[in-house]
């Protein structure tokens, strides 16, 4: 046979049957469970669901003490010292903060659980009971970590909450709050509505006012520093008084996306089946593993995954998203960012975050042009060929050579060490799953999960390519399809069973603090004693056992003639523009088109419309999907603003009721 021949077909015939092979893993099977009749499928590893990893350990606390006797010398927190914090004016003369940050200091496993053992008995030197609540009420560092696991030991309930909220978000009913030094002057400024509050615990911020004296002055509470307590527990030492494993460990306010926060109560159970399970999913994950942290402590999913990373030895270092990249808007010209010093290997995302890593690097292509964006565009086009199963695709050493040659500075952005990305809290695109994937040199593995269900779900195995899939079920959890007639959903549809999303196993918890009638609404008990979670979003299982959420219950609206809109889906569309930076779609089901709140990200803005129309006509939306009319805005929303939430979610009721004028008069 001409040897040509064999050359060009062989590798086509085999880059086939491996697509085949791989097409073929079954990554989640059926399972017959109780409840509601529908389509279930669990991890096609576990029969049942995992509850615990380890042995002898089904408490948060146990597992904290365990890791750090075991990983006692290994660095556990990091944080960066701060050199100087500057302002700088603008030619607009606005001003804007900079800081300018040195390396990581470190605390040990054995440094840490010190520290946590000496909060925990400061806490009972300042009169705090155990049957009382604390609230963390900060941004993302270590003492928050300090602060819960201090509390656990106590067998204290936390109240979670995000920094940006709003004052009347801010949750009553506890006796104790440890917050930073802005919160701390939003307390003071509703502490008429804090009637159960008696102790305050601040942590300090170099360069940041606490306004300690006007708390002391203004109100009847007990202010104490947070290295006070610390020191307090240090000279008087208390016996640790641990929880147990059905005791309620973090009462977590929801986001607020579709309205107002609930408390989830979590128990101690529930937390540690979701760690377990993580644990086997990622693969080779282990103590030489370093992870940024950066997003909301007070989100199930970074709070899930720092306990995946001190479970398994691993360093977390601590930053912020204005601190995250040498560009970042809070690091001074010259400083590093967060993720050049810290390098990490591991870490977690939310689309938002990622979109704008893709439309910067994209931007930057742009404006280079010539050369530098043709090899940025073959390099690409290689990749991505190999990545989707060509055997003429840039792999082995050609991949390394493009690796060197284009993607090495993109590498950088984040450290040139990451290994692996989960993203979460939204759905990701294809295209930005893709483009990070290719330009990071590393998988992105999309997860599902709700802070009903401790963030356990699903989760994208470590080999799975595939893009807008968000995996088959983690092996906590089974997750169930069943009939919603009223939006067409069925689990005899075809090619693939659709309908709403059911979570059930050992990570869904409690329901929701004082809210017996939403508790009801949306959690049931089988009769095999199941416990499972209503989520509201509509999802289909593809063959190979992976879920993929395709609607939502709430973001679906009938229009005038009959036609059914969902605004979340062509949201997701219409994101894709490159000018623009959010979108809120918006339908009056007594009009027949619906309409969009655009904040425009590029100076271009009479292209806005014209590239909305262009990404949804590519994505095949039908007419009346796509916005005859949109509003441009010019501010961006962000979580201060209160119109997105901390995981930058559209707060869509909230927005609606700002911007009602606006849309209506999109309708006249």
């Amino acid at each position: 046979m001409n040897p040509y021949i064999v050359g060009i077909f062989v590798p086509v015939i085999l880059s086939l049957m491996l697509r085949k092979r791989k097409d073929n893993k079954k990554r989640g099977v059926p399972i017959d469970v109780g409840g509601e009749p529908g389509y279930a499928i669990r991890n096609y590893r576990f029969a049942t669901p995992v509850e615990s990893h380890w042995d002898g350990v089904s408490t948060f606390a146990e597992l904290f003490e365990m890791c750090c006797t075991r990983y006692a010398h290994t660095p556990l927190f990091g944080s960066r010292k701060l050199i100087s914090r500057e302002i700088e004016v603008n030619s607009e003369g606005k001003s804007f903060e900079k800081l300018h940050l040195g390396d990581y200091e470190w605390l040990s496993y054995g440094e840490a659980f010190n520290v946590v053992c000496h909060f925990a008995s400061g806490l009972v030197q300042i009169g705090h009971g155990k049957d009382e609540r604390v609230a963390i009420f900060a941004e993302t560092r270590a003492e928050w970590q300090i602060a819960l696991q201090g509390c656990f030991r106590r067998s204290i309930t936390v109240v979670t909450v995000y920094a940006s909220l709003g004052e009347g978000s801010l949750p009553t009913e506890v006796t104790t709050v440890i917050c930073g030094p802005k919160e701390l002057k939003k307390l003071i400024a509703i502490s008429g509505q804090l009637d159960t509050v008696k102790s305050v615990i601040y942590m300090n911020e170099e360069g940041v006012s606490s306004d300690v004296s006007s708390a002391e002055k203004n109100t009847n509470w007990k202010i104490v520093q947070f290295e006070e307590v610390v020191e307090l527990g240090k000279e008087n030492p208390a016996d640790a008084d641990l929880p147990v494993s059905a005791d309620i460990a973090v009462i977590m306010y929801t986001s607020g996306s579709t309205g107002v926060p609930k408390g989830v109560m979590m128990t101690h159970h529930n937390v540690l089946a979701t760690i377990s399970a993580v644990m086997t999913i990622v693969p080779d994950i282990g103590n030489n593993d370093v992870y940024m942290a950066y997003l909301p402590l007070a989100h199930i999913l970074e709070l899930a995954a720092e306990a995946v990373m001190a479970a398994i030895g691993g360093a977390i270092g601590y930053g912020s998203p204005l601190t995250l990249t040498d560009t970042s808007n809070k690091i001074k010209k010259g400083t590093k960012g967060d993720a050049s010093v810290l390098r990490p290997t591991l870490m977690t995302a939310v689309p938002a975050i990622l979109d704008r890593v893709r439309d910067g690097v994209r931007k930057k292509v742009d404006e280079k042009g010539g050369i530098a964006k043709k090899l940025f565009d073959i390099a690409y086009s290689r990749r991505l060929a190999a990545i989707n199963g060509s055997w003429f695709g840039a792999c082995g050493p050609e991949k390394l050579l493009w690796d060197v040659l284009v993607f090495k500075k993109v590498h950088a952005i984040l450290g040139g060490r990451i290994r692996f990305v989960l993203s979460g809290g939204a759905p990701l695109s294809g295209d930005t799953q893709r483009f990070i994937n290719i330009c990071l040199g590393a998988p992105i593995g999309q997860g599902y999960g709700l802070t009903e269900t401790c963030a356990g779900g699903t989760f994208s195995e470590f080999d799975d390519t595939s893009v807008g899939r968000v995996g088959a079920p983690l092996p906590c959890s089974y997750i169930k399809l069943i009939d919603w007639p009223e939006g067409g959903y069925l689990i005899t549809d075809s090619p693939m069973p659709r309908g709403e999303i059911v979570i059930g196993g050992p990570n869904v918890t409690v329901g929701y603090f004082k809210r017996e009638a939403k508790t009801k609404e949306s959690y049931k008990v089988d009769e095999r004693g199941m416990r499972w979670f209503y989520t509201g979003d509509i999802g289909r299982f593809h063959p190979d056992g992976c879920l993929e959420i395709i609607d939502r219950k709430k973001d679906i609206v009938k229009l005038q003639h009959g036609e059914y809109v969902s605004l979340g889906k062509v949201e997701a569309v219409l994101i894709g523009s490159p000018y623009v930076d959010n979108v809120m779609v918006y339908a009056d089901p007594f009009h027949s088109y619906c309409v969009a709140l655009v904040v425009a990200a590029r100076k271009a803005v009479d292209e806005v419309l014209r590239s909305l129309v262009k990404v949804a006509k590519q994505a095949n939306l039908d007419k009346f999907e796509i916005p005859s009319k949109i509003k441009l805005l010019h501010e961006p929303w962000t979580p201060e603003s209160d119109l997105v939430t901390a995981a930058l979610k559209l707060k869509r009721e909230v927005i609606r009721k700002v911007f009602a004028d606006d849309l209506a008069s999109l309708y006249t």
